[in-house]
């Protein structure tokens, strides 16, 4: 079931995706994604009540008049959500910024985040991290020049040899940014979320008292696997696992990936519960 939802105070139409029945995992996409990037790796077999808010600007929700954008933003919108759906405590978790939120929410809601679920984090502990400077680069041309100029540029850019060579995967999704036909107000989008940080320090990270799961993969210059193995160092007992490069095999990626979230929640969670 998908629904609009406007939440109290805000202008922004958020378009909400409930799927199943049962435990509630509050799931997010990556920075440009939808919930169709989360649909292809969480397990759809009815077990768990998967629910993915389509943030500010992406998917089919709008991006509203608040400025500027940021982890903190999207995060509060998820808890509001799950305020308007009647949920009280549910595992958070998501994809490269889905992953951010994520973790901002452990670390902030502590009452309302029983599990944690960090897929390919873009983000350990310090705001704007290197890995994330490919997104700023891509906003900032596309906010001072034409868009095909602001293409052509990029291209040719340094940056986008690097990323041919090592993580191809990567360049295609930045590519990708510059055939949105609402690229021009969603660079606000890209370059604030680029330039933004979890909230959350290592010393917040050891304080962390959840079950926790990371999921790395290499060949990943936005995704770095030494991110993922950080953040699953700092967070007493989390569960670490790398999968196959998405830019190897994206279908044993995303596999791995699904068979991973399945073992976590069902041998964590399988004989829990808590109110909804």
């Amino acid at each position: 079931m998908s629904t609009v939802l406007r939440l109290p105070g805000s202008d922004a139409e958020l378009v909400v995706h409930d799927r199943g029945a049962g435990l509630p995992v509050l799931f997010q996409h990556g920075l440009g994604g939808s919930e169709a990037q989360v649909a292809q790796v969480f397990p759809d077999d009815g077990n768990w009540r998967r629910i993915t808010v389509e943030c500010r600007g992406h998917g089919a929700s709008t991006l509203g008049a608040r400025r500027p954008f940021s982890i903190a933003m999207f995060a509060a919108d998820i808890v509001a959500v799950a305020d308007q759906l009647g949920i009280d405590r549910f595992v958070a978790g998501g994809i490269s910024m889905g992953a951010a939120l994520a973790l901002h929410l452990a670390w902030t809601r502590p009452e309302r985040v029983a599990g944690l679920i960090l897929v390919r984090p873009a983000w350990a502990f310090e705001p704007a991290p290197g890995n994330m400077r490919p997104i700023g680069e891509v906003a900032e041309l596309i906010r001072s020049h034409p868009l095909q100029e602001a293409r052509m540029i990029f291209e040719a850019s340094e940056t986008a040899e690097r990323l041919r060579a090592e993580a191809p995967d990567n360049l295609a999704s930045l590519l990708g940014y510059f055939d949105r036909p609402d690229i021009g107000a969603f660079a606000d989008v890209l370059a604030d979320i680029a330039a933004d940080g979890t909230g959350v320090s290592e010393a917040d990270a050891a304080g962390l008292r959840v079950p926790t799961l990371v999921i790395g993969n290499s060949r990943d210059a936005v995704h770095p696997l030494a991110t993922a193995e950080i953040l699953a160092n700092a967070i007493p007992g989390a569960l670490f696992i790398e999968v196959p490069a998405k830019a190897t095999d994206p279908a044993a990626h995303s596999a791995a990936i699904r068979a991973a979230l399945h073992h976590f929640l069902s041998t964590q969670f399988s004989h829990r519960s808590f109110a909804s």
